[in-house]
């Protein structure tokens, strides 16, 4: 099986994982349990420069003892690759620089409204809703690559 075909190829086999939905003015984070049955938002960081934001990202990883991380990817609906998939890369690079975790990516397509459609569905207001939708994002996605790697 190819990186291609399996995404998730690079994670060690247990260990917590730390799930990123990449925004262009947030980084929703969630991560699993250690047993990897569940994905839980943690947080949304506010994007500034992105020193900063590897600095709490690792300052994360560091304190919840992540073995790797999961990006999301924002595919187009056809399934290729446009500027925000090339930003995220970029992103998941100079990270990679920055840590010593494996960093695997995600399908991301309709996870924020995915998660958006719930949160309209349980009837939260729009302020709350705009609130937590990243790190929502950031546990769907999660939530989906822990599934897979359940499958095997």
């Amino acid at each position: 099986m190819t990186d291609a075909e399996n995404p998730l190829v690079a994670i060690p086999p247990s260990g917590k994982i730390l799930g990123l939905d990449l925004g262009t003015k947030t980084i929703g984070v969630a991560i699993s349990d250690a047993m990897r049955y569940s994905a839980t938002p943690l947080e949304t960081i506010k994007r500034t420069k992105f020193t900063q934001d590897a600095e709490r990202l690792i300052q994360l990883i560091a304190e919840n003892q992540v073995v790797a991380i999961i990006l999301g990817l924002p595919l187009n609906m056809d399934g290729t690759e446009g500027p925000r998939v090339q930003s995220t890369r970029a992103f998941a690079r100079n990270l990679a620089n920055k840590i010593e975790l494996p960093i695997a990516f995600w399908d991301e397509r309709l996870s924020t409204s995915a998660v958006t459609r719930m949160m309209i569905e349980a009837d939260l207001r729009r302020d709350r809703r705009a609130e937590i939708v990243d790190k929502l994002a950031a546990s769907y996605i999660l939530q989906g690559a822990l599934d897979r790697l359940r499958r095997g």
